[in-house]
């Protein structure tokens, strides 16, 4: 997608959660618009912050997912330890890579921070090598700042 089908993506995604105040609710919507916009992809979603240095399914749209994945593992972990967004050619390749889907090739995770604290991570997989450019890495990484729109008081944290 270029930037300015982000910026369209990024205008829907801000009319969709606008009068809407539960998070889940708007979690479970942005992935799926995130889904039906982008091609190429077999999951969009969300891992949650529920303790500390884990990470916990959220609202997706795909197959079955891993339930938990640690601050410390994987592509979702390491965006959550870094607070930096990651696009990853292969996942293979990626040194701790947890395989959810063995299908899964390349993948761009987003980390979620409000306050200085992660409170999730946007994890987008790929069955193609390569998927994702850094025009997509840097497209969602835009796309992500409303999510700081939401009312993240609501997430328990277990």
């Amino acid at each position: 997608m270029s930037t300015t089908d982000y910026q369209s993506l990024t205008e829907q995604g801000r009319a969709l959660i606008a009068d809407e105040p539960d998070l889940i609710a708007n979690l479970s919507n942005l992935s799926a618009l995130v889904y039906e916009h982008l091609e190429r992809v077999n999951w969009v979603g969300f891992y949650l912050t529920r303790s500390p240095e884990m990470l916990v399914l959220g609202p997706f749209q795909g197959k079955v997912a891993c339930l938990r994945i640690p601050f410390s593992k994987g592509v979702c972990g390491a965006a959550a330890r870094t607070h930096e967004t990651q696009c990853v050619a292969d996942v293979h390749e990626f040194p701790g890579h947890i395989a959810c889907d063995a299908a899964s090739r390349s993948e761009v995770v987003v980390p979620i921070i409000v306050n200085n604290r992660v409170v999730g991570v946007f994890d987008l997989d790929s069955p193609e090598p390569a998927r994702f450019t850094q025009a997509d890495a840097d497209g969602l990484t835009a796309f992500a700042e409303i999510f700081q729109q939401l009312d993240w008081s609501q997430l328990n944290y277990g």
